[in-house]
């Protein structure tokens, strides 16, 4: 095990999930509802491999997480017909805002409404650089 895999183990909280909170999971990953939720729905897909960054995971982890945000998708948007989009979002590194250092991916649905102008979606993060067509200088 690489120090990376053992930062802050012992204190990670998606080490200590137990099973029964479990939305879903497969053979190298699995799935939880965020704790402290963008939107409702908002869903944490987690490998169990204890790494920090998704740059550091192994291909077939890749893959079973994605298995698992495309299982996540189809089913959120079967029990909540009103999702009509999803911001799918991995921080990577604390300057990029990672607080746990337990790599995930976060799927957080989206509804039509739910902000007033969605244009730029994840630009949002820097103010001003979401409508970046209203900003540009040709």
């Amino acid at each position: 095990m690489s120090v990376r895999e053992t930062l802050n183990k012992e204190k990670c909280p998606f080490c200590e999930q137990s099973q029964e909170s479990f939305v879903d999971a497969n053979n190298h990953a699995f799935v939880i509802r965020d704790a402290f939720p963008v939107t409702q729905l908002h869903t944490l897909v987690i490998p169990n491999r204890h790494i920090a960054g998704y740059f550091d995971l192994y291909d077939y982890e890749v893959i079973a997480l994605h298995e698992l945000l495309t299982i996540q998708q189809n089913a959120i948007r079967a029990v909540d017909p009103s999702v009509t989009g999803f911001n799918i979002g991995i921080n990577c590194g604390v300057d990029s805002g990672q607080t746990i250092f337990h790599c995930h991916i976060h799927l957080i649905p989206r509804r039509k409404g739910d902000v007033t102008n969605p244009r730029g979606g994840v630009r949002h993060m820097f103010p001003g650089k979401g409508d970046y067509l209203s900003t540009r200088s040709d």
